[in-house]
């Protein structure tokens, strides 16, 4: 595992093997940032199943303000602080511990511009992520969700506060990009 751009291209991070973990490849992660350019620069970005920060730390890399990762695995955060260090961007992330529903439903600080999703695809829990995230006022108006799930798993082209703009396939991966519906917007935006 290695960020491939921006300022720490080429830079080997900590990894380990585990059954229900996908590491995210350098392919798909190309693709998936290639489709966020405008929206990483200065981005307040939450990464949900962060395992080890391959996806968050590569948003830091390529000028994201600042992410917060959400993990529960003991081994995961272990290693995803040692990432951190290793890159030397602790002042830049904040790691929260636990249940990602859980935070999803106690959340309560500024919206972020980014939102990157990636469970383990064993869980077959994007769809149920999705809803909970809709639900919340998470996201920002001009920010962008991107789930990560396997290709037979449920992912809905419309959630009650976002719509589907793509749908990318890399082999039995599916990579799914959502923007807030107008509706969400105007309910945010006009909400007193």
């Amino acid at each position: 595992m290695r960020i491939i751009a921006g300022r720490f291209k080429g830079r080997k991070l900590v990894s380990f093997q585990a059954g229900h973990l996908r590491p995210t490849t350098d392919r798909v992660k190309e693709s998936l940032f290639g489709k966020l350019a405008g929206v990483v620069s200065g981005a307040r970005v939450l990464d949900l199943f962060s395992g080890t920060g391959n996806l968050g730390l590569e948003a830091l890399s390529r000028g994201a303000k600042e992410v917060v990762f959400v993990e529960k695995s003991e081994k995961s955060l272990q290693i995803l602080s040692k990432n951190i260090a290793l890159l030397g961007v602790g002042d830049e992330t904040q790691i929260v511990k636990g249940d990602v529903f859980r935070f999803i439903k106690k959340w309560s600080d500024a919206s972020f511009n980014l939102i990157l999703v990636d469970p383990p695809f064993t869980q077959k829990i994007a769809h149920k992520v999705m809803v909970s995230l809709s639900q919340s006022q998470m996201l920002n108006a001009g920010g962008m969700v991107v789930v990560e799930s396997s290709y037979q798993e449920r992912i809905d082209d419309q959630y009650p506060s976002f719509n589907l703009l793509e749908r990318r396939q890399f082999g039995d991966k599916r990579v799914s990009f959502f923007s807030p519906s107008l509706r969400a917007y105007c309910v945010r935006k006009f909400d007193f």
